[in-house]
């Protein structure tokens, strides 16, 4: 029974591992959209709460190329992310997957005897 219980936690930490690694790909690849809108962020340079003369000065063109750069920065912390997930998701499967090989070893042996 001890072997069997071992054989079943093994196998779903290495079944969850491949799903969080594929969720992690999926998010590497195509990485999540950035929510906030050209409107909404342009309104937060001109209604700070302690506006400053660059917030006032800035025109809208500059506005867009801040915004702009933030979505990429948005973008690359996603894929940063989903790079560090896939790192985390392979001990999932490195580390419980010799465990369970070793344990079906000796589950063939004692059915073999």
């Amino acid at each position: 029974l001890y072997t069997y219980l071992v054989l079943f936690a093994t196998l779903m930490m290495v079944i969850g591992g491949g799903i969080s690694i594929f969720m992690a790909a999926a998010d590497l690849v195509s990485p999540p959209g950035y929510y906030q809108n050209f409107e909404d962020f342009k309104q937060v340079y001109h209604d700070q709460k302690v506006p400053t003369e660059e917030s006032k000065s800035l025109t809208d063109a500059e506005i867009r190329e801040r915004y702009d750069q933030m979505v990429k920065d948005e973008k690359n912390r996603a894929r940063e992310n989903a790079k560090n997930q896939i790192i985390k998701s392979l001990g999932f499967i490195v580390i419980p997957l010799p465990i369970f090989l070793y344990f079906n070893n000796m589950r063939k042996k004692q059915s073999d005897i």
